[in-house]
């Protein structure tokens, strides 16, 4: 499962019934510290240069930066909720609540709610409980305004135990999920869905007997550490490993390349990735680096820092990868410091929607025409660190001469990995140039290579004197990236 396109909700988004305030993963917590904080504004390095600097301009403004002549700096208003509802690990009976990393977008919005927080927990704990694990507690007890018990209140989503090993954890339910997509791509299937799992449960307890205990003890076990090793074993058998690699099997490995070789090029020491194939192909990238004894650190924006991608499953944050995490945080410090700090050596690499030849993405919406899903994170990845490269799909509705809406600029993206080519900015250049060709096949020549990249690109397309071509991927590399996706959720197997 990831982020996706809602077919009911796009149709109520066109038709006006609602709208949708546009901002970043990291932009929303930075107005929430600044709402707890007791701050009017809050600086921020992201959203310059996007269409979402032009949208929320009753919020957001860029200014010359006071105390550096020259540069930039864009502010944004606070933000206070009326109230906030926070599901947690562990309370007591007074609301001093503990939460377990990662800490995602962090409780900067309970901080700052107006009328206080509700907090779900996992278990109500005895305050000496409370005070022998202070050093995970987040919400103190003057902020909440009611506890409750609610165990699975975190379903479809998961729960980890990290810093608590006596609870227990508990996977996230993909099934769940996947079934609740299904359903939104028929508007009376979806409300029916909504009718039996939220409108008609009286209570949790019966939410929960519908999920099954079965079901529930399953995602239990999912959750352990070692899961992921037999989960492995199980797909092994109906991994067809000799099959010819599809386009974005080859997509993916080049990608791997340009994403390893510009790390040990330019020193790049971290890595923070975007979901699905351009996920893929930071996983592989990390893992030729290490061949080649090149340390990299591979980040997730909800808090997870060194962590090493198992084979089974291709989710960005599975909870399969949290036990090799070097460091647990929260939203505010993997993207605003580790990717976009005064320090970073951050590499981005990035999906999207639609690019244009000067390497700006639109992730967000074709106006008029569809809502697509948001910046989530990209914006901020590719305003802050160091350099971007993005892997997308081909076709002339992607690859577009100007894009519609602006989700990031273009100015750190100095690559653009497709499933037809390789494009590059040359130093002092802002528009692409098509450096390398993918061969549909083995025996595809150049010439038959430019006339389909042609078909699939909407801008005027240039290319280099000497052109390369890129060589097929090999057998190792094929095999480790089937085996972070045996069942083809990005990689589409069938193709």
């Amino acid at each position: 499962p990831s982020p996706g396109p809602n077919p009911v909700i796009q149709k109520a988004y066109l038709s006006g019934e609602i709208e949708f305030e546009n901002w970043t993963m990291l932009t929303i917590p930075q107005k929430l510290l600044a709402g707890a904080m007791g701050w009017n504004i809050i600086p921020t390095r992201s959203l310059i240069g996007s269409s979402m600097a032009e949208e929320n301009k009753e919020s957001f403004t860029v200014i010359n930066d006071p105390f550096n002549n020259g540069e930039k700096i864009g502010l944004m208003k606070a933000l206070r909720p009326d109230i906030a509802l926070v599901h947690a690990v562990a309370a007591d009976p007074c609301g001093n609540t503990i939460l377990t990393y990662p800490l995602g977008a962090d409780v900067f919005g309970a901080w700052g709610a107006k009328n206080g927080v509700i907090v779900t927990a996992e278990k109500i704990v005895s305050t000496e409980y409370i005070r022998r694990h202070s050093h995970l507690a987040r919400i103190p007890s003057y902020m909440v305004r009611a506890v409750c018990e609610v165990p699975f209140g975190a379903h479809p989503g998961g729960m980890t135990n990290c810093g608590l090993p006596e609870f227990e954890h508990y996977f996230d339910d993909y099934d769940f999920i996947i079934d609740v997509r299904e359903a939104s791509r028929d508007e009376k299937r979806f409300l029916d869905w909504i009718k039996y799992w939220i409108l008609d449960c009286k209570n949790h307890d019966e939410y929960l007997s519908k999920v099954g205990r079965e079901r529930l003890l399953y995602l239990k076990g999912k959750a352990n550490a070692d899961a992921w090793k037999t989960e492995m074993m199980a797909e092994i058998p109906n991994i067809d490993f000799g099959k010819p690699p599809n386009p974005l099997e080859k997509m993916v490995i080049a990608g791997a390349g340009v994403i390893a070789e510009k790390c040990a090029a330019k020193g790049f020491k971290t890595i923070l990735t975007g979901v699905g194939l351009s996920n893929l192909a930071a996983w592989l990238a990390t893992y030729k680096l290490r061949e080649h004894r090149y340390d990299v650190d591979l980040m997730a924006e909800i808090g997870m820092y060194g962590y090493l991608p198992r084979a089974s499953d291709p989710t960005i944050f599975s909870y399969h990868h949290m036990p090799t995490c070097k460091i647990l945080n929260n939203i505010e410090t993997m993207l605003g410091v580790f990717v976009g700090g005064s320090s970073n050596q951050c590499i981005g690499a990035l999906a999207a929607g639609q690019v244009d030849k000067e390497g700006n993405v639109n992730s967000t919406k074709i106006p008029g025409v569809t809502y697509l899903v948001g910046s989530g994170g990209s914006n901020d990845i590719a305003t802050t660190s160091r350099e971007t490269v993005v892997v997308s799909t081909s076709g002339k509705q992607r690859l577009v001469e100007k894009v519609p809406y602006i989700t990031f600029p273009g100015k750190s993206v100095r690559t653009l990995v497709t499933d037809v080519g390789i494009f590059e900015k040359p130093d002092g250049k802002d528009t692409f140039l098509l450096t390398a060709y993918i061969p549909s096949s083995d025996d595809q020549k150049e010439r038959e290579a430019m006339a389909q990249i042609r078909e699939k690109v909407g801008w005027e397309l240039e290319s280099a004197p000497n052109l390369r071509r890129v060589e097929s991927p090999t057998e190792e590399e094929l095999t480790l990236l089937r085996l972070f996706d045996p069942r083809g959720y990005f990689l589409k197997h069938d193709q």
